[in-house]
């Protein structure tokens, strides 16, 4: 327990077995009183040095405590570990790097891209999306084997991000990749550096500015023309704000839901009785399964949060100015709070709530109604067209410690 380090590099490693390691590491974490307090891990090119280090943040209901009191967990000095300036923290993060009442206000300014209205115009594209997502393994895959994350998992949120933006079919392929580059910096089969990344980024950037300009000057009917024309107490969004909030939205849109999507693939092979049930019961167990995958699958590991003033978290005195960071991970394998927590189990209730997407508060996630209904749809149309469709090796994971990515996983149907 005592040469246990979560920012170790070599913790973070895909090595046979050291996934359980991680496991066991953080159960003991949970099981250990108070908060335990941690050295930082940066970018071996960064220009930012590492930090005075973080309390880890592990069991479920301390998550849940520092999510809902913004006041006293602050947002706004950074959502990632490393200190970054004002600047480059909103430049990255956008809103999840903002307190109120910025954050509120442009919160509230692109949430009008998110009513129930504009995700339910939606809702048909991800059926049809899916649909020939399905209809393209059937027709080029004769051999009935492919790589699930290619062509199903990342498929999906892919397409449906950008067709809600607006983004044109030929620019698909240059968003797909620098999302990969921005999320998988730590990954050495990227090619991560922090040169690599800010480049990626400002491409992405002044990419998103001239799509948002165009459409201010010229709407159509996408979610970016009701983004740009929204106003609230007589405010638009400017275009640098839009093009950070287009870096989160479409890297958070794209990646966390392919990779709940390709985990939930790898669990319905290893949890075998779990597809039976929920095939044979979809009406029953859809609303269930679903949360248990983003449970299971924790796509986002953990975000930072900042004490604004002295305050106790898990039986832990913190001093303002403490780091803390909540492990999203952790917290979803609590076993105070899930019964049998390693057991994938479609039938789970739903309370208490998996924190996949957050736990509650101001910057609880925007889109994971609209993740929901693309995991739902996505898998209703494989029990229904391929329902023998399995894993047949062993995934290749991202090696990060913020994104619980698969990079490729061989399957068959």
């Amino acid at each position: 327990m005592n040469e246990l380090d979560l920012s170790s590099i070599d913790f973070w490693a895909n090595e046979p077995g050291q996934r359980e390691h991680r496991e066991a590491a953080f159960a003991a974490l949970r099981d250990a009183p108070g908060l335990r307090f941690f050295p930082e891990m940066v970018f071996e090119d960064s220009p930012f040095p590492a930090g005075p280090g973080y309390w880890a943040v592990v069991r479920h209901d301390d998550v849940w405590t520092a999510s809902r009191n913004p006041q006293l967990f602050c947002s706004g000095q950074g959502s990632n570990i490393v200190d970054l300036p004002v600047e480059l923290n909103e430049f990255f993060g956008s809103m999840i790097n903002m307190d109120d009442p910025k954050h509120h206000r442009l919160r509230s300014i692109v949430s009008k891209g998110f009513t129930p209205k504009e995700v339910g115009r939606v809702e048909e594209a991800v059926k049809v999306k899916a649909a020939a997502i399905v209809d393209r393994l059937l027709a080029e895959f004769p051999a009935r084997e492919c790589d699930f994350v290619q062509e199903v998992a990342a498929a999906l949120p892919l397409q449906i991000i950008c067709d809600m933006m607006g983004i044109a079919p030929t620019d698909t392929e240059q968003v797909f990749h620098w999302t990969n580059s921005i999320l998988g910096g730590a990954d050495p089969e990227l090619g991560g550096s922090y040169e690599k990344l800010m480049a990626n980024a400002l491409e992405m950037f002044a990419f998103a500015q001239q799509l948002g300009e165009a459409r201010r000057a010229d709407p159509t009917e996408d979610i970016t023309s009701v983004m740009m024309r929204a106003e609230v107490d007589g405010e638009r969004l400017t275009s640098q704000e839009f093009g950070s909030f287009f870096i989160l939205l479409v890297v958070a849109g794209n990646e966390t839901t392919r990779n709940a999507i390709s985990h939930g693939m790898k669990a319905l092979t290893d949890f075998p009785e779990q597809r039976r049930t929920w095939w044979g019961d979809v009406e029953a167990h859809t609303k269930t399964a679903v949360e248990e995958i983003v449970r299971w699958a924790t796509p986002v590991i953990h975000f930072r949060r900042t004490a604004t003033a002295d305050a106790v978290l898990g039986g832990q005195e913190l001093a303002a100015g403490d780091k803390i960071v909540l492990w999203y991970n952790s917290a979803n394998r609590d076993e105070r709070v899930f019964a049998d927590p390693h057991r994938f189990d479609v039938t789970r209730p739903l309370q208490p709530p998996q924190v996949g997407f957050g736990a509650g508060g101001p910057h609880f996630c925007l889109g994971a109604n609209l993740a929901r209904r693309e995991i739902s749809v996505m898998f209703d149309e494989i029990r229904r067209r391929l329902p023998d469709m399995r894993a047949i090796g062993e995934p290749a994971y991202l090696q990060s410690f913020f994104i619980n990515g698969i990079k490729r996983l061989p399957c068959a149907w």
